[in-house]
């Protein structure tokens, strides 16, 4: 048998992310010169981007509230249409940069819904292209994510322009 090592994995499987007691969203915008290290490809007023540690694909994006809630319903109005804008910005950037056949965008509410991060609600917005699920993930139960995280950090970084 024939063994693929995913190491970097064993983080998000013991929660080690959050081990720390903060939030990663409410941490991202904190310190500018750590973005890269977090991964933040953009900081608004209201919202932010930035790429998922653990992603489905290459360019799996998170869009997310600055505000710490746990539902968008909860959000007043202004906060609620900036995080929309920042989710049609970030739409937008993939399809141009990565050049996607498709996108998964969608949002998990709750534990029951899958949400790993269940107290601050967020955006994933997954690319999809033809062939990019085949028989690893159904018979060999991998997934292969075709570029490394910094690689799609560099790529996607200048379509975000700077940050405000």
């Amino acid at each position: 048998m024939e063994h693929l090592w995913a190491p970097w994995r064993m983080a998000y499987i013991l929660g080690d992310e959050t081990k720390d007691g903060g939030c990663i969203f409410c941490a991202c915008p904190s310190d500018p010169q750590r973005h890269r290290e977090r991964l933040v490809l953009a900081v608004t007023e209201h919202a932010l981007v930035m790429l998922n540690k653990f992603p489905y694909n290459n360019g799996h994006l998170m869009v997310a509230p600055r505000r710490h809630v746990a539902d968008p319903a909860d959000l007043p109005d202004d906060e609620h249409r900036a995080l929309g804008e920042l989710l049609r910005r970030a739409t937008r950037v993939v399809r141009s940069v990565l050049r996607p056949e498709g996108m998964n965008v969608g949002m998990n509410l709750g534990r029951a819904a899958g949400a790993g991060i269940d107290a601050h609600c967020h955006w994933h917005v997954v690319p999809r292209w033809n062939g990019d699920t085949n028989f690893m993930p159904v018979v060999g139960d991998v997934k292969v994510v075709a570029e490394y995280l910094t690689a799609s950090y560099d790529r996607l970084l200048p379509s975000f322009g700077p940050e405000t």
